[in-house]
């Protein structure tokens, strides 16, 4: 048994140590027996969605979101909206996230149209959202996801696409209707940095699931011993939400 990840612009999107997510599931998936094998895709390189499971697309500032309009409208929207319509599974976090959007408008007005793969779309404002925050993961029942986020991008969902859960403390997806990330398909896409996976092993090994679920069918992962993970989570959980 094996999963392919792609890890989209590897060296444009990493913010926040982002790259972390990658090494969780690749670490969580061998501890099972399961083979992984991770590419990197960048700029000027083609993409074939048709060879991997898994992808994953970390944060960016604007100014790398900008950078890889071009790069994304030469071939890689095509593939990233044919990938997501066959049941691929997506990770994306912050830039990552609204890059599967529509657009994102900037403060001052000036539009970057992104794939357009979710119905949503964003716009800048002059007021940062930052901090450690937490939400419920609403797919499985009393899961709490802790992370950090840091961006000044306000996300509103269209009808076809679900949140990711209710924000629980901080900002989440747009600090107006506390609602954080996005579900459509086997996507999962949020603002949380800081990394995500490790603090939170039970959304991580959920999303190795439905990627192994897809390929082969079934996936029965293993308990693993959580001990350090769980600990790290609930420390964070009890301090914001205490």
């Amino acid at each position: 048994m094996e999963l392919k990840i792609c890890h989209l612009y590897p060296d444009v999107l990493n913010l926040y140590g982002d790259r972390g997510n990658i090494i969780c599931m690749e670490q969580r998936l061998r501890q099972r027996g399961i083979d992984v094998v991770t590419t990197g895709v960048s700029v000027g390189e083609t993409l074939r969605a048709s060879d991997y499971d898994l992808f994953f697309i970390g944060g960016g500032q604007d100014f790398e979101q900008e950078v890889l309009l071009g790069d994304l409208a030469n071939g890689k929207t095509a593939e990233i909206k044919a990938a997501i319509e066959d049941g691929k599974t997506f990770l994306a976090i912050c830039g990552g996230y609204q890059m599967l959007g529509h657009y994102y408008k900037t403060w001052d007005g000036q539009m970057c149209d992104f794939t357009g793969a979710l119905d949503l779309y964003t716009e800048g404002s002059k007021k940062r959202m930052i901090g450690d925050y937490a939400f419920s993961f609403d797919e499985l029942p009393g899961v709490r996801v802790v992370g950090f986020e840091n961006h000044s991008g306000k996300t509103y969902l269209g009808p076809g696409v679900s949140p990711m859960g209710t924000v629980l403390k901080g900002f989440g997806n747009n600090g107006e209707d506390g609602t954080e990330g996005a579900r459509y398909q086997n996507v999962f896409a949020t603002y949380s940095h800081g990394c995500l996976l490790p603090k939170n092993p039970q959304l991580c090994d959920y999303i190795l699931k439905t990627a192994l679920q897809r390929k082969f069918g079934e996936a029965d992962l293993a308990p693993l011993d959580d001990t350090l993970e769980n600990a790290a989570h609930d420390y964070m959980e009890s301090r914001l939400l205490s």
